[in-house]
């Protein structure tokens, strides 16, 4: 039975922190950039540096480097 007072705790939902400014400017610059249709890997590093958007540390994103802030944020 469902039980709207109780929303289920939903792993992907979970913060153990509220968002930063780096994560809300990340965010929305991913929205930006997916929202123009870019899906691949290569295009979504482009799209963020045409934007401005940078690492946390101020550096351009490398597929490499963005693909290690994906797993490091979903951690």
């Amino acid at each position: 039975m469902a039980r709207p007072q109780e929303p289920a705790n939903i792993a992907w939902q979970t913060r153990t922190r509220a968002p930063t400014a780096y994560d809300l400017a990340l965010i929305q610059a991913l929205e930006t950039v997916m929202g123009d249709g870019t899906h691949d890997l290569a295009g979504i590093v482009r799209g963020l540096n045409a934007l401005g958007c940078r690492t946390e540390d101020g550096a351009i994103w490398t597929e490499t480097n963005f693909a290690a802030e994906m797993k490091r944020l979903s951690a």
